[in-house]
């Protein structure tokens, strides 16, 4: 699929107001232009709110509607997400005017070094229209028809192509994460990657006895909605195999919930709202997989696996206290099965860490993206995402690498750090379990809840054995989503592909 088609609209480069055939100037910096500045300075003076609201006037000088999104007043701590702000409530106000056609002013700017992109972004952001209001109503595809981008720089092409590859992926995350439970279900997000991912290599492991031989967590978890043919479970794995010899390799697995009902621990008191959100872990790595397709490095190795399934609820629901033998042969006892993140990534992980070590890939680096758990709501805030890197990615420097990066392109994480307790809850209680799953209080009401999944995958998966004193050392992150991903009805944010994409590729 070309990147034309998972674009929200037609996209160019402006070099003048006056010869850029739009229908409304969007200004978001209080340095305007100089046919402006005398009608903005008469605004000031009776309005007193008019450096703080969003407003929308015509300029009798310019003889063009313009949309004034300002910039808030910047503080020490402020980060250059106020300029994707401005950018989005900018086309935000243009479109409930009527406008089809507006021209962004891309200011720039001395302390945020990449504001001109992540103003491209926000605006970006804006414009995106769910799938299924594409596929079911054509005529509301678009927002609008064609956004055009003043940007003073001579790199203006370079940063407008920049931020539609980007883009591109953020669309791909944004589809599956938005999708609801029939338009992404397992076989239909299958579909979906094909479609768009068509030149990657694939394998999809969707047989039933495969996935109870080889990936029994996973299986598990899609018991209950393995009946129902239209919901049976999926493991895509996507493969880009650079044109030179690989400098590093990149491993990742996303969590691909397409509805979480809890299963058997089911989610009651209305909570359950909002769970077809429950897939942009996998959606996140899709939309990486998208970008690292249409950047094409030279010398980065990667491989995803998309671990589709529905928690469903029924006669055949897996439930607590049941004994399941990973595929690394660890005996896990269920303690909840609403902890069904970790259980449908386990597996994929540990084939991630076989493939890394039959094939002797270089520098492996091996990733978890998730909406994980409610403790990471609570403890980040929203907006944020969490990376909890193992000891070798940490002695790499890697989770601070990607906080800072994250920080400079608008996708602000959060560090936390793995600690002896948090292996020590998962240990098994009694003779014949090696670890517990989860206990039955949810994660917000467990300290330490959202390192402590972490803790789990590495105990499962055998990647305890890859430590710094190992023979074999592999980094390996868990990136917690829930805070990041979206905050239901929001549309998804895609996060965190952007600052991933910025890091390692």
């Amino acid at each position: 699929m070309g990147i034309e088609r998972l674009l929200p609209c037609s996209v160019k480069v402006a070099k003048l107001i006056q010869k850029s055939s739009c229908d409304v100037l969007c200004i978001i910096d209080r340095q305007v232009p100089p046919e402006l500045v005398e009608q903005f300075g008469e605004c000031r003076a009776f309005d007193k709110a008019f450096d703080s609201v969003v407003s929308c006037f015509k300029s009798q000088q310019l003889n063009l509607p313009v949309v004034y999104s300002p910039i808030q007043e910047l503080s020490d701590y402020h980060d250059v997400r106020t300029y994707q702000k401005a950018a989005a409530k900018s086309l935000e106000r243009a479109i409930k005017a009527g406008f089809k056609s507006p021209l962004l002013l891309v200011p720039a700017s001395k302390r945020f070094a990449n504001a001109e992109l992540c103003t491209v972004l926000g605006a970006l952001d804006q414009l995106y229209v769910p799938i299924q209001l594409r596929e079911d109503v054509p005529e509301q595809a678009k927002r609008i028809a064609q956004l055009s981008l003043l940007i003073e720089t001579p790199r203006a092409e370079d940063i407008i192509k920049e931020a539609l590859v980007l883009e591109s992926g953020r669309m791909v995350a944004r589809d599956i994460g938005v999708g609801d439970p029939e338009r992404m279900a397992p076989p239909r997000v299958e579909d979906y990657v094909n479609n768009v991912l068509s030149s990657l290599k694939k394998e999809v492991i969707s047989d039933l006895d495969v996935l109870q031989k080889d990936y029994p967590l996973f299986a598990a978890v899609n018991r209950a909605a393995n009946q129902v043919s239209r919901h049976r479970g999926r493991i895509i794995f996507l493969e880009y195999v650079p044109p030179k010899p690989a400098r590093k390799t990149l491993m990742l697995v996303g969590k691909g919930v397409t509805y979480d009902t809890g299963g058997a621990d089911i989610k009651a008191g209305g909570v359950m709202a909002g769970m077809s959100r429950d897939k942009c872990g996998a959606a996140a790595v899709a939309g990486f997989m998208q970008i690292v397709n249409e950047q094409k490095p030279a010398d980065v190795h990667v491989i995803a696996a998309l671990c589709m399934v529905r928690n469903s609820v029924g006669e055949e629901s897996y439930v607590s206290d049941e004994i399941h033998t990973s595929r690394a042969g660890v005996r896990i006892r269920v303690g909840n099965t609403d902890a069904e993140g970790r259980m449908c990534m386990a597996d994929a992980l540990c084939r991630m860490k076989e493939i890394a070590i039959e094939r002797q890939l270089p520098d492996p680096h091996l990733f978890t993206i998730a909406t994980l758990t409610g403790h990471a709501c609570i403890s980040a805030g929203d907006g944020y995402s969490i990376a909890i890197d193992n000891s070798v990615a940490q002695k790499a420097g890697h989770a601070r690498l990607l906080q800072e990066t994250g920080q400079s392109f608008g996708e602000p994480f959060e560090v936390s750090v793995l600690r002896p307790d948090d292996f020590d809850f998962n240990k098994g209680k009694v003779i014949g379990e090696d670890i517990v799953q989860a206990n039955n209080a949810p994660s917000t009401r467990t300290p330490r809840g959202h390192q402590i999944p972490a803790a789990f995958l590495i105990q499962v998966t055998g990647l305890d054995k890859h430590g710094l004193e190992s023979n074999l050392p592999i980094k390996y992150t868990h990136i917690d989503i829930a805070a990041s991903a979206c905050v239901f009805p929001e549309i998804p944010t895609a996060a965190p592909i952007v600052a991933l994409a910025k890091t390692h590729l």
